[in-house]
């Protein structure tokens, strides 16, 4: 990476950590603060998730569509970015201060609420989120440049999740108890400051398009075609389907953590809770380079494997530690976070591989159309992880929130903790064998794409 392009992708990549404070923030404190702090019962959180996945599978590939097609003089993604992350900002405010009604009709009041918000959310969120992401592959050409990049993109990631997983526990001491409201919302409206703040910095000194892809918008097929193309793309569906299962757990930890740290482990201090997360997600940050070296090795494929093996080793313990020997616990999230770690990097150099390949094909860089219906099949993880909760909850007894639940409730939050995730990351390594774009295919990929880049560049010259 050349000297001229470090600040650029220095500001480029802080806009990862604005994604993950917005989402892991709400990721994790969602589930519990409806559940435990406003009382909505565990049936209509589930119901209202389903409805909100099933909503952002139309809302993602829409808004990347969108996106694709977009035409302005600042670019195509750009305008999407500038008009969404302040709403982002102050929506987080939002998610933590329902009606708290009481009476007859409290749950049903809260539950509307709650439903509208957290679509609000998400539609501010993916509209953000897909017009930066979509950026990155169009940027970052070069495939060395773009490991470089990626490498500390996803040291920014980190740096996201543990401020989404630290910042809260600094402001509420129990993410359970009623009494500590107010400080949701003083941690929600530094969350916003934070959002608002890396969203300047990003549109500043890190958002820039090529000139040589500014008239691809004519060629971009309508939202219909593009879910059509998607899905009749091999190299596409495989890993979609992986990732399905690979969100579902990166979804289903961090809901479920906050009350398996309190109930399994014993742990009251939601600082300790956090530490839990963040210990994994800074592991992630130490190994993350050593993954950027086996994928040039043995291939994103091969490494992506490799890192869904790992991840489903290190969780095995986590079903059996109690209370008594709860510092393992710390221990564990440890070295768990070594499969994070692949699974954050190799992500990104995944969709970049099939976009190129997309691009020999159609002649036009199309990172939105595949990154909008990508979020159409990963919505299907939140159903899934709420499905699986409701499940678990409603067969155990604790469909309403209870403090000192009883030892069925006890084991299905490490069935949900452990059992559930290492069932879906052994699909993902299916997924990921299956995935069809390497070796010498790859390599006329890449030899393809370069004539094309290098006959676009003649062309606006």
């Amino acid at each position: 990476m050349s000297e001229e392009k470090k600040p650029n992708a220095i500001a480029f990549s802080t806009a990862q950590s604005l994604d993950q404070i917005s989402y892991q923030s709400f990721t994790f404190l969602i589930f519990t603060f409806y559940f435990t702090i406003v009382g909505i019962n565990v049936i209509l959180i589930s119901i209202a998730f389903v409805i909100w996945s099933v909503w952002n599978a139309l809302n993602d590939p829409i808004l990347g569509s969108l996106s694709d097609r977009t035409h302005t003089r600042w670019g195509r993604r750009i305008p999407w970015i500038m008009a969404s992350f302040i709403p982002l900002g102050v929506i987080m405010v939002l998610l933590f201060t329902p009606p708290m009604s009481l009476g007859i009709n409290a749950q049903m009041t809260n539950f509307v609420y709650f439903l509208v918000i957290i679509i609000i959310f998400e539609f501010f969120f993916t509209m953000f989120s897909i017009n930066h992401t979509s950026l990155f592959p169009e940027v970052f050409i070069d495939k060395d440049e773009r490991a470089k990049v990626n490498v500390l993109r996803q040291i920014f990631i980190v740096i996201g999740l543990i401020i989404a997983f630290l910042l809260p526990a600094l402001f509420i001491p129990d993410l359970t108890e009623k009494k500590y409201l107010p400080n949701y919302w003083v941690f929600s409206i530094v969350a916003c400051i934070i959002i608002i703040s890396g969203g300047l910095i990003f549109l500043k000194w890190g958002a820039r398009e090529r000139e040589e892809f500014k008239d691809d918008y004519k060629d971009m097929p309508g939202f219909l075609e593009s879910i059509k193309i998607c899905v009749k793309n091999k190299s596409f569906l495989w890993p979609a389907f992986s990732l399905i299962m690979v969100w579902f757990v990166f979804g289903m930890i961090p809901v479920i953590i906050p009350l398996y740290g309190k109930y399994v482990l014993g742990i009251e201090n939601s600082i300790f809770i956090s530490l839990l997360l963040v210990l994994a997600f800074l592991s992630a940050a130490i190994f993350v380079n050593i993954w950027r070296i086996v994928a040039q090795k043995i291939g994103v494929r091969k490494a992506w494997m490799c890192s869904m093996l790992i991840w489903i080793i290190t969780m095995i313990p986590l079903m059996f530690i109690s209370k008594e020997n709860r510092i393992f616990a710390f221990i564990i999230l440890f070295l768990i976070g070594i499969g994070f770690a692949g699974a954050l990097l190799l992500r990104d150099l995944m969709w970049a591989e099939v976009i190129d390949e997309d691009e020999i094909k159609t002649g036009v860089r199309r990172e939105a159309a595949y990154y909008g219906v990508n979020a159409l099949f990963m919505r299907l993880s939140t159903i899934l992880v709420f499905l699986a909760i409701s499940l678990v909850f409603s067969t155990t007894g604790w469909g309403e929130y209870t403090p000192n639940p009883g030892a069925d409730v006890i084991f299905g939050l490490r069935i949900l903790m452990v059992v559930f995730p290492i069932i879906a990351l052994g699909i993902a390594i299916f997924g990921f064998y299956m995935y069809p774009l390497h070796g010498e295919r790859l390599e006329k990929v890449k030899e393809a794409q370069r004539k094309l880049h290098e006959k676009k560049k003649r062309n606006v010259r």
